[in-house]
């Protein structure tokens, strides 16, 4: 079956919508252009209600099925925020912003809710509330949790949840998704050494900081290898290191920077228990000082099975059994659509981009011809789970 006959006759304004806000990108939670965008669209499709400022700058459009037997609603996610990456490839639509860019297609995932949305309002052959969330701040800023927070869930009496990303590399028309985990939690950390600085032709007289970081990058390498069971998904990276200014000097203080990510929630204890345990000791081994400091990250994204299921049985409907993967690998990049996911039921789906450059690549473009598969997901979603009964 292919996508949504309406939904493909409108395909055009999808993609000038999207390649609007593609040229116009908004980061973390300052997207108010973006979300004016939006609510203006959800208001001129006639949505029941509009609710802006939900989370800082969310948007959230109602809309009512025909039907009234039912006070099931259904919530719909997509990300509004760019990052900052400067554009490379010379487009038509190319980003008016220095140093910023949709290069993770959240520009393209706001254009396929705001597809479905228009649908949904013209036909409503459903029986409850679709509810079509469009969150700030995911890259980095937990827009998903200040949305939570914000009483998303109870004020519009949502009851399943459900979230897409465009993935590169996975066809067109396909999409993918696996019960269980299937993006990780991540954590940064800031681990702050501190030796006793001196002159690099005297370092006996000196506790070479820098030495101590080294043993310490080592030493992190073993969380994952020997305190994780092999068959758990983990990673630690240290990623950025400020040490000293000059050829000649040992500095006093050594501060490094990097991220763990996990699949579980005892695997993501465990990491950080031991990072604090060899950051110390290790530097207590050299006669030096050390401490960590961890930045709240987001949790693991974990797809709960029953809703897995039904999604990607209403996947299998718009594109054939054969293009839906239902087991996909894990990634162990994050998202913080597990914040809705830890308060509702649902589930998390990845959408074909095709051959396209991979995420958060400064020559990344969403692809438009994937963004009728996403909206027509999105109106069966709800029409599905919300059937009109007699």
């Amino acid at each position: 079956m292919p996508v949504l006959d309406r939904i493909a006759a409108f395909a055009d304004e999808i993609t000038a919508w999207r390649q609007d806000l593609h040229a116009h990108p908004e980061l973390l939670y300052e997207v108010h252009r973006t979300a004016g965008f939006v609510a203006d669209k959800l208001r001129a499709f006639g949505c029941d209600e509009v609710a802006t400022g939900i989370g800082r700058t969310g948007v959230v459009g109602v809309i009512r099925g025909r039907a009234h037997g039912s006070n099931r609603a259904i919530g719909l996610r997509a990300d509004m925020d760019a990052l900052p990456i400067r554009e490379v490839r010379d487009l038509p639509y190319r980003s008016t912003v220095e140093g910023r860019m949709h290069a993770c297609g959240h520009d393209g995932h706001t254009a396929m809710l705001l597809g479905a949305a228009r649908y949904l309002a013209e036909t409503r052959d459903f029986d409850g509330t679709a509810v079509l969330i469009f969150q700030p701040a995911e890259e980095g800023g937990g827009g998903g949790e200040a949305m939570v927070r914000d009483g998303l869930m109870e004020r519009f009496g949502i009851d399943t949840v459900y979230g897409m990303h465009n993935i590169p590399g996975l066809a067109l028309g396909s999409f993918a998704i696996r019960p269980g985990p299937i993006m990780a939690s991540t954590d940064r950390f800031t681990i702050t050494i501190d030796g006793r600085g001196g002159h690099a032709a005297l370092p006996h007289l000196a506790i070479d900081s820098v030495l101590v970081a080294s043993h310490i990058i080592v030493a992190l390498q073993s969380i994952v290898s020997r305190s994780v069971d092999p068959l758990e998904g983990a990673v630690v990276s240290v990623c950025a290191m400020e040490a000293g200014e000059a050829f000649n000097v040992l500095p006093h203080r050594v501060t490094m920077r990097g991220t763990m990510r996990a699949l579980a929630k005892p695997v993501r204890a465990v990491m950080q228990e031991r990072i604090g345990v060899l950051v110390t000791h290790v530097a207590a081994g050299f006669g030096a000082t050390a401490r960590v400091d961890y930045s709240g990250g987001y949790p693991v994204t974990e797809n709960h099975p029953v809703e897995t299921g039904f999604m990607a049985d209403v996947a299998a409907g718009i594109v054939g059994e054969d293009r839906v993967d239902r087991d996909v690998a894990p990634m162990m990049a994050a998202e913080d659509f597990s914040y809705m996911l830890e308060n509702r039921p649902g589930a998390y789906i990845f959408l074909g981009n095709g051959d396209s450059a991979g995420l958060h690549h400064p020559d990344y473009d969403f692809c438009d011809a994937a963004a009728p598969y996403g909206a027509s997901l999105w109106a069966r979603l709800v029409e599905t789970g919300l059937p009109v009964r007699g």
